[in-house]
């Protein structure tokens, strides 16, 4: 079993081998869409959507340190991506999974390194810090906060929070992202919502 952070924010260690083999049918992850509140429109995902996708970032973005890049596009090389994006009024929710042609790692080295980072790209600039992920068994997890400002026309600063726990099931990678507005009046859906979902997806990918 994969140990979930710990509340002083330390990540998990990946697990073995041969947790790590349990079939996945990536068709699945449509199952969960009844674990959204009610009011939710719902929207395709782009081919090879990573977490610094929706968390705002496009091509030519840069991370510093420069090896935390994997925790941002665990799956560079995706040749599938399954999922679906869900907006309402507690914010925009992403479930994905990506798969590769190889098994994917949680390596411990960058966790080591990358207790908090920030990330570039175009008019946006954000950092990232770990929060306590969710223990899934015979999964890898990581969860991570970024908060993010977008300097839009007229140099008026935008600013938005995300919210990602991703889970490394052998040569697939799960991710839920969870992007809210700090400045909504409304209530917004936090990081246990995203633990939540992200258990149930797992759930429904392994059947």
């Amino acid at each position: 079993m994969a140990l979930g952070a710990a509340a002083c924010g330390a990540p998990p260690a990946p697990p073995s081998a041969s947790t790590a083999s349990v079939r996945v049918d990536p068709a699945r992850i449509d199952r969960v869409r009844g674990e959204l509140p009610a009011g939710y429109e719902f929207g395709a995902v782009a081919d090879g959507t990573s977490p610094v996708d929706v968390w705002g970032y496009g091509a030519g973005w840069v991370a510093d340190p420069p090896r935390c890049r994997a925790l941002a596009d665990p799956v560079s090389d995706a040749t599938t991506t399954s999922g679906w994006s869900a907006s309402g009024p507690g914010g925009i929710v992403y479930a994905v999974v990506l798969g590769s042609p190889q098994p994917v790692h949680l390596d411990s080295s960058v966790l080591d390194e990358c207790g908090r980072w920030t990330l570039a790209g175009g008019r946006g600039h954000g950092s990232v810090t770990f929060t306590p992920a969710p223990a899934i068994d015979g999964a890898a997890t990581v969860a991570t906060v970024t908060d993010s400002s977008t300097v839009v026309e007229g140099g008026t600063q935008t600013r938005s929070h995300a919210r990602t726990v991703t889970a490394y099931l052998g040569s697939h990678v799960a991710f839920v992202t969870v992007v809210t507005d700090p400045g909504s009046p409304n209530p917004q859906l936090g990081q246990e919502f995203a633990a939540g979902l992200l258990r149930e997806s797992v759930l429904a990918l392994r059947g």
